[in-house]
């Protein structure tokens, strides 16, 4: 039976092999081990690979077979959503507080034990937000942070990592904000890693890994937002 690959401590952050060799169950298991230094994860996203694993395991590397990825252009705006947005009961932020929101998606979830969000992780994704490459958007509530997201930035594709929610439709409208920021900077990726309903639900839809490492040698070696992001309108087309 085939194993992945075995990344060896120190290794080059070069050090992955090709995406053919993905298992199949689990789907997309590509390597195990290495480290979360910014240079190994930067690398990693170029070539279509990131970081997914608990605190009781090593630090496992994915390419699933199916890609869940959102095109800018396609998010769907329920009705319900729209009111919430018209309301603008929300203000909505970029790169404000980068380690709240980490802290707050890495918190216990509903019928979800633990979390994927070690602290290697948050240690390795705030020096990605010191190096600009990582970048939060956050919602607020008269005065409080109730909901965002954060997610790492290359070329002209974004890869969400994670989304909290203290209200509701508080994370759906920090990704509204952050879609049509993006389409504003000329981005046309939006990465989401693996399937989910709630973000089917807003117009993502599964592409092959063929297909996303397609999009993705095309977009991420072109000039993306560089320093720290700001909205710069909080205007939305509905």
């Amino acid at each position: 039976m085939r194993r992945p690959y075995w990344i060896p401590a120190h290794a080059s952050p070069y050090d992955f092999p090709p995406l053919e060799q993905a298992l199949e169950h689990p789907d997309g298991l590509l390597a195990i081990g290495g480290d979360l230094t910014p240079s190994r994860i930067m690398v990693a996203y170029r070539q279509g690979i990131f970081p997914w694993y608990s605190e009781d395991q090593p630090i496992l590397w994915w390419s699933p077979s199916q890609r869940l990825v959102l095109f800018p252009e396609c998010l769907k705006i329920s009705r319900s959503l729209a009111k919430t947005l018209r309301q603008n009961k929300f203000t909505v932020t970029m790169d404000q507080n980068f380690a709240q929101i980490i802290q707050e998606c890495a918190g216990p979830r509903r019928h979800q034990p633990g979390t994927w969000i070690t602290e290697d992780i948050k240690i390795a994704y705030s020096q990605l937000h010191h190096y600009y490459f990582a970048h939060s958007v956050e919602t607020w509530y008269q005065g409080q942070l109730v909901g965002g997201l954060y997610g790492v930035s290359l070329g002209k594709v974004f890869f969400g990592e994670s989304m909290f929610s203290k209200m509701s439709d508080a994370s759906k409208v920090a990704l509204v904000y952050l879609v049509q920021q993006l389409q504003r900077w000329g981005y046309e990726l939006i990465d989401c890693q693996v399937h989910t309903q709630h973000l089917q639900k807003l117009g993502a839809i599964e592409i092959s890994r063929r297909h996303y490492r397609t999009l993705l040698d095309r977009l991420s070696d072109q000039t993306g937002k560089t320093g720290i992001w700001q909205l710069e309108s909080q205007e939305i087309d509905l």
